[in-house]
């Protein structure tokens, strides 16, 4: 009996190489013409075959298991097939939480998910935990898979883990001692279907809590939790009095008690200080003392790609939110800044309406730059707003640098994503750096 692990991303090479390692047969399909030579060699050296440009239903001859890559729809006709036949299907998450509790080591996972905020939630904890001498990885949806963490991890590590809804689609006996659900708006329709099915799917991350656990939910949104699973521990973030809010004044509490100021934090927004109460309860529930929690927070810079500062000239500051990928995000980037704003939109377009970005703009807009494939879908959305069109992204880059004024923000929020002119959001965001650096004379010349 093999498995077999059913797209060739990061997530399924690890979950494949995982298998391999631990003397599973195991086969790799995908709909890619191929690996490319140095994958091929990596494959071939640890006896992993593979199975390109298509997913025969032969493969599922004499398999026990299918592992499916996040993007991997339970309804794609393969899939379907190995359901018909019994074969267990689950994810490379769930793959890895069970190498992880069959440890039994001490490690500890806590959970993140939500449709905004979820990476730098995740990436904050695990420094929280760290700055207060607590060893933590962050792990999942964000960059590295849990898989490559669990195998890499000593004994008694805390895995900080962002779960997707595609990840949590294709879990079983996932339990976290943590879990946080910071929001919900809408994205991924096309798979869900409907903001309820979507909502459900969410939820899925609490579901395996005990009465020792704790589930971290928006105290300004009880709808979002009403029915979740599970027996954790609830406790609340938000800006009225709660188990971690933010008073009129600014000042962050934690289980009744001051942290600090939020005009300390380096991350900016309301959003991100959302983001930083709902980490300090997780990091907290791990054993992170108060002093722990605040020189964390003090000194996180937050993440690549995500409304990162990346260079000033003239009065004028640029800021890089290229994980900007759609509407939402983009109107949380906005909110964060106190404007004037240059704001570059498009790239790829998701096909959701781009006019809910008017009514936050309003006060706060100098120009709008559109550019790439998605410059007719805003034009029709956006196109009696002031703005530049200039298809090409460094053409774009240096045109909104050149509109701006003393005292205005240059904002890269394209609510697209970017494989129209990038293979991904970190490509597009490294290369908006290096103009901005260009033009700040900060770094030097933009690379090639």
């Amino acid at each position: 009996m093999r498995t077999v692990v059913m797209g060739a991303g990061r997530s399924g090479l690890a979950a494949a190489r995982f298998l391999a390692s631990q003397g599973i047969p195991v086969v790799v399909t995908d709909r890619s013409p191929g690996p490319d030579p140095a994958l091929e060699i990596d494959l071939a050296k640890r006896g992993i075959p593979g199975v390109w440009g298509d997913h025969p239903f032969v493969l599922l001859e004499g398999c026990e298991e299918l592992v499916i890559s996040p993007g991997i729809p339970r309804t794609t006709p393969f899939v379907v097939e190995a359901i018909a036949r019994g074969i267990r299907i689950i994810g490379e998450v769930e793959l890895a939480h069970q190498a992880l509790r069959g440890r039994n080591d001490g490690s500890r996972i806590l959970a993140v998910t939500g449709t905004n905020g979820k990476s730098t939630t995740t990436d904050l904890v695990a420094h929280l935990l760290n700055a207060s001498g607590i060893p933590a990885t962050a792990c999942g949806n964000l960059g590295t898979p849990m898989i490559e963490a669990v195998q890499t991890a000593p004994a008694g590590m805390t895995f900080a883990l962002e779960l997707s809804s595609y990840q949590l689609e294709s879990i079983q006996s996932f339990h976290a001692e943590g879990a946080a659900f910071l929001n919900l708006t809408p994205d991924h329709l096309a798979r869900h279907g409907t903001m309820e099915s979507y909502r459900n799917t969410k939820l899925r991350i609490f579901e395996r809590q005990g009465s020792a656990d704790l589930r971290v939910v928006p105290a300004a949104h009880p709808e979002l939790w009403r029915d979740a699973p599970g027996s954790g521990r609830t406790a609340r973030f938000g800006w009225r009095e709660c188990e971690a809010w933010c008073d009129g004044e600014g000042s962050i509490n934690l289980h009744g008690e001051p942290l600090l100021h939020r005009s300390e934090l380096q991350i900016p927004g309301d959003h991100n200080v959302e983001n930083a109460l709902a980490a300090c309860l997780l990091a907290s529930h791990a054993g992170a003392a108060l002093e722990g929690l605040r020189e964390g927070l003090r000194s996180y810079p937050g993440l690549a790609h995500r409304l990162a500062f990346c260079g000033e000239r003239g009065g004028v500051k640029a800021y890089n939110d290229s994980k900007g990928t759609n509407v939402d995000a983009t109107l949380t980037a906005i909110h964060a800044l106190p404007g004037p704003l240059v704001l570059l939109l498009g790239g790829t377009d998701k096909g959701a309406s781009y006019a809910p970005l008017r009514e936050a703009l309003a006060g706060k807009l100098r120009r709008l730059v559109f550019l790439g494939e998605a410059v007719p879908q805003l034009i029709r959305d956006l196109g009696d707003l002031p703005h530049e069109v200039v298809p090409t992204f460094d053409e774009a880059v240096r045109v909104a640098l050149a509109l701006a004024r003393p005292g205005d923000q240059v904002l890269l929020s394209p609510a697209c994503a970017s494989f129209d002119q990038f293979d991904n959001f970190e490509r597009r965001g490294e290369r908006f750096e290096a103009l901005v650096a260009a033009w700040s004379k900060i770094l030097g010349s933009p690379r090639a």
